[in-house]
């Protein structure tokens, strides 16, 4: 041990890794519902993840958000990031993997956000955001990844017809619909009354941006689902692909969005055993 003058002796103390005071606040609460501690590795992916998001001004544009992949167990990936922890609907622990996500069958199994898309504080008309990461496309027909109902209008949504399919609609009955197995990050966002912007994912990690013209109109009054959508209150459109995150809130950047959330699931498949 080092020596000072007149014989003392300099106590080395050692300090932890410095976390993101949200961050830690994330950790904390998602360590209480797995009952153990998460792995340094997945704390530092996290953490660098939300000090990224803050840094260009994306957290606080995210009103409900979930990772759903990197926690020891269920109740800990639904813990929230950001908002109100969503209802686990028939979800079993069998359901989900630390690395890929939460696995939706198709009929029955769905998270209940608890919003509505009607809620223009938070979802406003013209300024709005919804994603998803999905890292298994769907196997079955028709579904709603993140949203609420694909058939009536002004929504919220990332849906499908058929298994190589997905379709963005924001806060119109005009949606934009590519013909591609999704896999990766999905996302729509809206800044304006007259267009929406898109980033459709596929396989090798391929992206496709459009822009499309979709005039804005009044948020009916329908509840946001996670693997399915809502007609009112009623649950429907269920969704059999495998997801690891998802988002809804207001505009933000598409590509700096992708960079971060893209950049969190590769580091958290490295750092999981």
């Amino acid at each position: 041990m080092p020596k000072l003058g007149l014989g003392l002796s300099l106590t080395r103390t050692r300090i932890g890794p410095f976390y993101d005071p949200d961050a830690r606040l994330y950790f904390n609460a998602v360590e209480a519902a797995d009952g153990q501690d998460l792995e340094g590795g997945v704390k530092a992916a996290i953490n660098t993840f939300i000090i990224g998001l803050k840094s260009d001004g994306i957290l606080n544009q995210l009103y409900t958000c979930c990772i759903l992949a990197g926690a020891r167990t269920l109740a800990g990936a639904l813990v929230p990031l950001r908002g109100a922890a969503p209802t686990n609907n028939n979800f079993v622990g069998g359901d989900y993997n630390r690395k890929t996500g939460l696995i939706g069958n198709g009929t029955n199994k769905f998270l209940a956000t608890g919003y509505n898309n009607n809620d223009t504080t938070n979802f406003p008309q013209n300024n709005s955001h919804i994603s998803c990461y999905i890292t298994e496309s769907q196997t079955n027909g028709t579904g709603i990844f993140v949203g609420t109902q694909s058939a009536l209008g002004n929504i919220l949504s990332i849906n499908y017809g058929s298994t190589t399919q997905i379709n963005f609609r924001n806060r119109s009955s005009t949606g934009r619909l590519i013909s591609v197995a999704p896999v990766g990050f999905q996302v729509s966002t809206r800044n304006n009354s007259a267009n929406f912007s898109s980033r459709a994912t596929y396989a090798g990690g391929t992206k496709s941006d459009v822009t499309t013209t979709a005039t804005s109109g009044t948020p009916s009054n329908q509840l946001y689902g996670v693997f399915c959508g809502f007609s009112g209150a009623t649950p429907n459109g269920f969704c059999s692909a495998r997801m690891s995150f998802y988002s809804i809130g207001k505009d933000l950047s598409i590509p700096a969005f992708d960079l971060r959330v893209t950049a969190l699931m590769g580091s958290l498949n490295a750092a999981i055993p």
